[in-house]
């Protein structure tokens, strides 16, 4: 059974950055697409970023420019790189993984980032 654990969450000002990161125990990272959702209070869960395991990267236009996604998989462990936060980027995120071909099957416990002065 694949565990996922994010950290890295916390309270900045907007303008600021924060950088999430994912630790996947009981598999091996490098066979799963990696996905990086939010969701804020009120709002459906989105998919803000996504990595193949061959590296090929997608955002959503609300980030995209700010945000970086990213992987390592001798860590296993996947980042999310988020720059010039926004009040509107204030949700809980969530790392998930997806086998080949499939749909995201392992989430992580969901951190909360706050984007406020």
């Amino acid at each position: 059974q694949v565990q996922l654990v994010e950290s890295g969450g916390g309270l900045v000002q907007p303008g600021g950055s924060l950088r999430l990161s994912c630790v996947a125990s009981g598999s091996g990272l490098s066979i799963y697409r990696v996905g990086w959702h939010r969701q804020a209070p009120g709002k459906q869960r989105e998919l803000v970023a996504s990595m193949t395991r061959y590296g090929s990267t997608a955002y959503a236009d609300s980030v995209k420019g700010r945000f970086t996604i990213s992987r390592d998989n001798a860590k296993n462990t996947a980042y999310l790189q988020m720059n010039s936060l926004e009040p509107e980027d204030t949700a809980v995120y969530y790392c998930s993984l997806a086998p080949a071909g499939g749909t995201y099957t392992y989430w992580g416990q969901g951190i909360q980032v706050t984007v406020s002065s």
